[in-house]
């Protein structure tokens, strides 16, 4: 490989896991499209159905470790393919169930357990090692798949759906994960620089050559006593940060996952009809894009926290719009709440990963990676299940959606408490203290 193709390769990452995240996780998300149909087939209660979503984060918390064993020794060249035949196999298995027990090994132990080895949490351990400068970005264009191809591909399915049935729906969905999924990550991903005789941001340096990271570490490093660090599970778990960003993503993917797996039933119920109900999902995916990119590379300016809280103000608000949706479909304000999910809430996934690998870099980053991310699964396993099981209770999906107000802003004060900047500067505010150094200097002369 010549060395200007070698400069390329990061974004090449960047490019196979935005095909990735973008079938993979809409193969997942599409459970919200099946949900009204497996209810009205088989009239199951509501938080028995989505218990099989809930239930596959709840297994995530003895498959997470085994990922992250396999990332730190073999990588995502073996990882993500594996999670594909999981999934796939598990959405072409769907229709032959006939009870609860067949929905949740389908959905529960293989589509959503088996979507952890090719979603966020996979990507997230991997793909900021390829960038220095702009890690919150090249995540994000990574993530922003899931809008792109979230946004052809669901009212596709549902087209589907209506016109040969949920079945046929998973069958498509399952064979074009495999398909596409498998051979592309098995080919052609790659774990770090490192093992390309590259450096992050796609230097063209040999991995011996240490002059461009001493050069870059003080301008990043805040506190070198941690960075320095040899991070192991272990040492990570005796430390608050570690538990500070376990309540953030558990807050955070409540919410997340609470509101996708319900919010096309419930808009369907409050008056629209299903396929506009099914075009929001998708626009939350599409507006989603735009969240993802510009989240992220807002982050690299301004700090993780700040982003952070921006991300999930924007849930808190998009639940409160839901809230007033109810009995009431305004047109207007169903964009509104679409617009703010997407555009603010979805940001939030080009955000952690940033996060836990500034905070505990090192050997041992994706076994770290995978504990604290067990938090966020339990997290999205109760999202998903208390808002079957408020409304099954109350008749009204307005007490879930009050909660996911409530979990929004517990995820902001968890992050601030984390401090990710009292760790490392990201690149804009680095710069900003470099401005600022070389403003008192000339003062001072």
């Amino acid at each position: 490989m010549s060395k200007d193709k070698r400069f390329f390769y990061g974004w090449i990452v960047v490019a196979i896991a935005f095909v990735t995240m973008g079938v993979g996780v809409t193969a997942r998300s599409s459970f919200s499209l099946l949900f009204p149909e497996i209810l009205a087939e088989f009239q199951w209660e509501r938080a028995t159905t989505a218990g099989a979503y809930s239930l596959g984060f709840a297994l995530s918390t003895a498959m997470l470790p085994v990922i992250g064993f396999l990332m730190d020794r073999y990588g995502p060249r073996l990882v993500i393919p594996l999670g594909a035949l999981l999934v796939g196999g598990g959405l072409m298995a769907m229709p032959l169930i006939t009870t609860p027990f067949g929905l949740y090994v389908t959905v529960g132990l293989l589509v959503v357990n088996g979507s952890m080895a090719i979603s966020y949490i996979v990507h997230s351990m991997f793909l900021p090692s390829w960038f220095v400068r702009n890690k919150g970005l090249a995540v994000g264009l990574a993530f922003s798949g899931v809008g792109v191809l979230g946004i052809v591909l669901l009212p596709v399915l549902q087209t589907i759906i209506d016109s040969y049935g949920w079945r046929t729906a998973c069958l498509v969905m399952g064979l074009a994960v495999i398909v596409i999924l498998v051979p592309l990550n098995a080919l052609f991903q790659r774990a770090s620089p490192d093992l390309m005789g590259l450096l992050p941001d796609g230097d063209r340096q040999s991995p011996d050559d240490q002059t461009e990271n001493a050069t870059r570490s003080p301008n990043v490093i805040v506190d070198r006593i941690w960075t320095e660090t040899d991070w192991t599970l272990r040492r990570a778990a005796g430390t608050a940060r570690f538990w500070w960003i376990n309540g953030g993503l558990t807050g955070g993917l409540f919410v997340w996952y609470g509101v996708q797996v319900h919010q096309t039933k419930f808009l369907i119920e409050a008056g629209f009809d299903p396929k506009f109900a099914a075009t929001a999902l998708g626009l939350v995916a599409f507006f989603g894009i735009a969240g993802q990119i510009g989240i992220g590379a807002l982050s690299d300016r301004i700090g993780r926290e700040i982003a952070w809280s921006i991300a999930l103000g924007g849930f808190a608000v998009s639940s409160t719009l839901l809230i007033m949706l109810d009995g009431n479909p305004s047109t207007v304000l169903l964009f509104a709440m679409v617009a703010v999910q997407g555009l603010l809430g979805n940001g939030m996934s080009a955000l952690f990963g940033a996060i836990i690998t500034e905070i505990f870099s090192g050997r041992h980053l994706a076994s770290i990676f995978a504990m604290i991310s067990l938090g966020g699964n339990l997290g999205a396993a109760a999202g998903a299940w208390a808002l079957g099981y408020f409304y099954d209770i109350t008749g009204s999906y307005v007490t879930g959606f009050t909660i996911c107000v409530g979990c929004s802003l517990f995820s902001i004060v968890c992050m601030w408490m984390a401090s990710p900047r009292r760790v490392r500067l990201v690149a804009g505010r680095a710069a900003q203290r470099a401005r600022n150094g070389e403003q008192q200097a000339g003062m001072g002369a």
